[in-house]
This record gives C-alpha cells, structure tokens and sequence, in this order.
C-alpha cells in the first residue's frame, strides 16, 4: 500500500510539473494541437508517449547516478565540459518558462476577476517562497490536492461540451483536410522536448531521493497516462470552441457558459495548476542554483524569485507563443542524445 502511495505521489508530481500556465488555461494546447484539429489529435497521442518514455529514464538514471540536480545529470548525459552549457541552457529556459507562469497568475487575476496584474503576481511569489522552503514535502503535498482536480475538471468540461455539440466534438477526431503549414508535423516532438527539459528540474531530484526503480517506472508510465487524459480532453473541448483560441485564458472562455459558480471554481483550479509549476520550477532551479554557488537555499530562493519577476513583466501571451515553440527546438537536441544514452548499471557507472 505504501508503494502505491508513492507510485501516485511521483505521478502527481509529474503530471503537476507539466501542467502549468500554458496547459491549464489552453493557450499551450491551441499552440501545439487546437489549431490544426484532427491531426492535433494524433499529435497529442504521440507526444504524451515520449513523455512517459524519456520522464521514466531520466528518473531511473536519476535514482543510479543519485544526480542532487540536472547540474549533476547533464554532466552524466554530455559530459562534464558540455554539460555546464548545457546546464546554463537550461537554466534560462526553466527561468524563462517560470515566468510565463507568473505571468499567467495575473492575466487570471486581471482577465477573469478584474484585478490588477501585478496583485496576481506577487501574491504568488509570497506564496511561492513559503512553500518552496519546504522542499518535495511542499511540493508533494500540493500536487495531492490539485492533480484529481485537474483530471475532474477536465472531465467535467469534456462531457458538458459532447452533451451540448457531440457531432462538432466527432469532427475533432475525424480528417478532413490537412493544415496549410508543416507546423503540425514537428509540434508533438517539440511539445514532448519542451516540457520534458522544463520538468527534469523535478524528475532529477525526484529520482534521487525516490531510489524505488518500480516505483519511478509506475509513477513515470501513470504521469504520462494521466497527462494523455487531461491534454485528450481539453484538445477536443477546444476544438470545438475555435472562437476561444483569440484569448489569452481560452479554457475559460468555454466554462463560462457553465454559470458563474462553475466559471469562478475553474479559475480557482487554473490558479492552482499555474502555482504548481511555479513552485516545481522554483524548487528545480534553487537546488542547481545553491549547489553550484553554495548558497543558503532561502537565498537562492530569493535571487530565483526576483529574477522571474522581472522577466514576467513582458506580458503572458506574447512570452508563451514565442518562447515555447523556440524552447521546444532546442529540446530536440536534449532528447536525441537522451535517446542515444544507455542506462547507466545499478553502481551509477555507465
């Protein structure tokens, strides 16, 4: 019983990694698979597959390396002389992405609820700090919480929606014509490297202090199951909404149909998905950043917190379709020579 309370906790982690500014609000998925229908659909399927395969390895290399942070794992995976590039890479890719999701936090406060942006954004870096502080239990304790909402809420729009249009929501899934642009060839590889880079600043360390290789392997293949569901049912919920995807909140233009009870416990739970990866990413980033410069981890903490401030000031739209696609490019790199690796043996040798 205690593994599988751990096996669903790691697939929590996960999923709530993953799951952030971009994905809950459905401006992500509109970017990646929305916006070219049907074949969006299969896009989505292939993607959530590399996901369950290259999050599963790097725990496991993780767990035999017992790799602190990605400072540690991408030494292993490129060596000790490319892998501190690599590592600043990731660094201002992880930052950047963090400060989408702060930037996220207050287009919901000032688009849903009407209030000010910068209110949304230091209320969730006051947040943020207190939790981060107390490391993977904080971390741990807040994915048990929002992840079942997340999966419950996605349910409940997806069978709203084919209640009220099921032969628009079918259309969805069946071909009609391919889309203009190759764009859709390359976006579920580039959406799968993307959020993998973005997410290894919590697997690493996950897969150290796990060690369990069954349960990294269970909670890595459920992470990305539950992934599939969620990215499953929003794709096609939007899909049949394409009015929405000229919103910065596109997801919360659908609920609101719902009622204004329905469309206030939604934002609720968006906010909750865009703190979660806030705090996963803050997490991920301190323990590289202390462990590099030896710094007390609240410092670290500190100097993460302001330097996402200051980037998230750009403005959430305009961050996330650019950065993401560009970030996803670069990630293909990343995974074609995570692919090559060979696992390392149970000593940490390669």
């Amino acid at each position: 019983m205690k593994q599988w309370t751990s096996i669903l906790l790691v697939a929590a982690t996960y999923i709530g990694t993953v799951v952030g500014a971009g994905f809950a609000t459905g401006k992500e998925i509109v970017t990646f698979f929305s916006q070219f229908g049907a074949v969006g659909t299969i896009g989505v399927v292939i993607s959530c597959y590399l996901l369950i395969l290259f999050g599963t390895k790097i725990m496991i290399i993780s767990a035999r390396i017992e790799a602190y942070s990605y400072k540690e794992f991408n030494a292993y995976l490129f060596g000790h002389k490319w892998g501190k590039l690599v590592n600043v890479i990731i660094f201002i890719i992880v930052i950047s992405v963090t400060s989408v999701m702060l930037s996220g936090a207050g287009a919901v406060f000032q688009e849903q609820l009407g209030v000010p942006h910068q209110i949304g954004i230091i209320s969730t870096l006051v947040l943020c700090y207190l939790v981060v502080l107390n490391g993977l239990k904080g971390l741990f304790a807040i994915n048990a919480y929002i992840v079942p909402l997340i999966i419950l809420f996605g349910l409940f729009v997806f069978i709203s929606v084919f209640d009220d249009q099921p032969f628009q929501l079918l259309g969805s899934i069946l071909f009609d014509t391919l889309p203009d642009h190759l764009f859709w060839i390359t976006s579920p590889f580039t959406y799968a490297s993307f959020n993998i880079v973005t997410a290894m600043v919590v697997l690493v360390p996950l897969g150290k202090e796990i060690k369990d290789e069954h349960v990294l392997k269970w909670g890595g293949f459920l992470g990305g199951l539950g992934l599939f569901l969620i990215l499953l049912l929003s794709h096609l919920s939007l899909s049949v909404h394409p009015e929405s995807f000229l919103f910065e909140i596109p997801m919360a233009e659908i609920v609101k149909q719902f009622g204004s009870m329905i469309h206030i416990l939604f934002l609720l739970v968006i906010y909750g998905e865009i703190f979660n990866t806030v705090v996963a990413n803050v997490y991920g980033v301190t323990r590289q950043l202390s462990g590099s410069f030896q710094l007390k981890y609240k410092h670290a903490v500190l100097i993460i917190l302001l330097i996402v401030f200051f980037i998230s000031q750009i403005g959430y739209g305009q961050l996330l379709s650019v950065l993401y696609p560009l970030f996803g490019y670069l990630g293909l790199f990343f995974l074609g020579v995570l692919f090559m690796k060979r696992m390392p043996d149970h000593s940490g040798k390669k």
